[in-house]
């Protein structure tokens, strides 16, 4: 078969790929630059937190038993492997818990698919830390985007995974920057990219979260990397997957059940001008998405008027329906609304230990506060924008109705944590498997990474 004349390939590829082989040399806006920082650091501090974890701690175990050519790092264990292997491992770390970072547009969890692909391919590569910093970025672009050519949410009802779809994309994009692919590689890059592409939302039904962190970080992660080391080494491939005959849009086209057909030029709109990162949510709290707004607003109304657990007569949660759906009762506690919500009633805050604190949904103090948690899915949240707002209503004993609109909590791109406030949590994560002092000094080498000349510079930081 002749090979494709530039006429053939689709402009979509041609601008998507040629923007994927040049990021790696192109300097980040400095604002965009700080906020990669931000995003970096969150996810390797949930690494670090997740190795500890079931998940993470599966990962792991998992991984030691394959071996392979000393590249990468298996964060929070000394285990070197193949890059495709600490990417699958570290992927599941960083969606161990539910602390890692969102992006409200797209639905997906760029952090926990992007970063561990990135480092990893970075590590093979013996890439220096503003080259990791631009393919960290570049994959967050790639990523969302592309979740949003296909509708994300119309895509996730029609049962369709965006955690996994756009976070592979993204993967593979930071992989192929690191690895350094031309312009044809990346066209390749991409269409081995689509040929491991995945996801079916019954992720939902995970009740132990293991399989969860596979599908949003390690699976996504581990594709990426794999599709970037494969075209590295020197595979080729389909010119272009995302346009002509039985094509990628093509395949996943749910037009008929949704009414609309996917957007291919959303992977290139406004790309270099329009960065996702800066659209990103960071977890306050080390819980599931759609409790971040409630206890952010349990917190105000607590503070602001001096509330004791003795005075709550009852709270009545309005959030989303998908968030209702997704943290009502559940047995594990940081996605567990009605516990969270008793927590931070009974304790005034919550933390890193009382959002995994298993024994402590038992406790019959807690069990009689959660009994006054009432949850609702709510039309009007559900509608709302930005996403995962909350209304809450709390009624004291003395007759007292105190209410509250959360609209926008903090970390999300429209009340963004500052570089200190993202600092205290990831310190704090990581400093009871790190030690205070290694947990201080890999924030400030993040803080600082232009200066890394080499990525494995960091592996003394990461290990435990």
């Amino acid at each position: 078969m002749a090979k494709p004349t530039p006429s053939d390939i689709s402009p979509v590829m041609k601008t998507l790929a040629a923007y994927i082989a040049q990021a790696g040399k192109k300097p980040l806006p400095k604002n965009v630059a700080e906020r990669t920082k931000h995003h970096t650091l969150d996810t390797i501090a949930a690494m670090v937190s997740g190795s500890r974890l079931p998940p993470g701690r599966a990962a792991i175990s998992y991984i030691k038993t394959l071996g392979g050519t000393k590249q990468s790092t298996v964060i929070g264990s000394k285990f070197v492997t193949t890059a495709e292997h600490a990417a699958l491992a570290n992927g599941m770390l960083a969606h161990a818990d539910e602390t890692d970072d969102s992006h409200a547009p797209s639905l997906t969890h760029p952090g926990c698919g992007v970063v561990p692909a990135a480092l990893a391919m970075a590590e093979r590569e013996r890439a220096n830390g503003t080259q990791l910093l631009r393919a960290v970025a570049l994959g967050y672009d790639v990523g969302s985007r592309l979740s949003l050519s296909l509708h994300a949410h119309d895509f996730r009802e029609a049962g369709h995974s965006t955690h996994t779809f756009g976070p592979m994309f993204g993967a593979a994009a930071a992989a192929g920057s690191l690895a350094r692919l031309n312009y044809d590689q990346c066209r390749w890059l991409l269409s081995y990219t689509v040929q491991q592409t995945s996801g079916v939302s019954c992720w939902m039904r995970d009740e132990e979260h293991i399989e969860k962190a596979f599908d949003f970080g390690g699976m996504p992660a581990r594709n990426g990397t794999a599709a970037a080391a494969m075209v590295s080494h020197g595979f080729t491939g389909v010119e272009d997957a995302l346009s002509g005959e039985r094509n990628f849009f093509h395949a996943y086209n749910e037009e008929k059940r949704i009414g609309k057909p996917p957007i291919p030029e959303r992977l290139i709109e406004e790309l270099g001008s329009r960065y996702e990162v800066m659209r990103t949510n960071i977890k306050r709290w080390s819980v599931g998405s759609p409790i971040q707004a409630p206890l952010d607003g349990l917190l105000e109304l607590i503070r602001t008027n001096n509330v004791t657990a003795d005075q709550v007569e009852s709270l009545t949660v309005r959030v989303a329906h998908q968030g209702a759906n997704t943290t009502d009762n559940r047995h594990m506690p940081d996605i567990c609304m009605q516990h969270m919500c008793a927590v931070m009633l009974l304790d005034g805050i919550v933390t890193f230990e009382s959002a995994h604190d298993e024994k402590c949904m038992k406790h019959a103090k807690v069990l009689a506060m959660r009994s006054k948690v009432k949850l609702l899915g709510d039309d009007e949240m559900a509608a709302a924008m930005p996403a995962r707002q909350c209304r809450l209503s709390l009624k004291l004993k003395d007759g007292r109705e105190l209410n509250i609109h959360v609209k926008a909590v903090l970390g999300t791109a429209q009340n963004p944590m500052t570089r200190a406030q993202v600092d205290e949590k990831c310190f704090h994560l990581m400093a009871p498997i790190l030690g205070k002092v290694r947990a201080r000094k890999l924030c400030d080498a993040v803080w600082d990474i232009e200066k890394l000349k080499d990525v494995r510079q960091l592996r003394a930081l990461l290990s435990a």
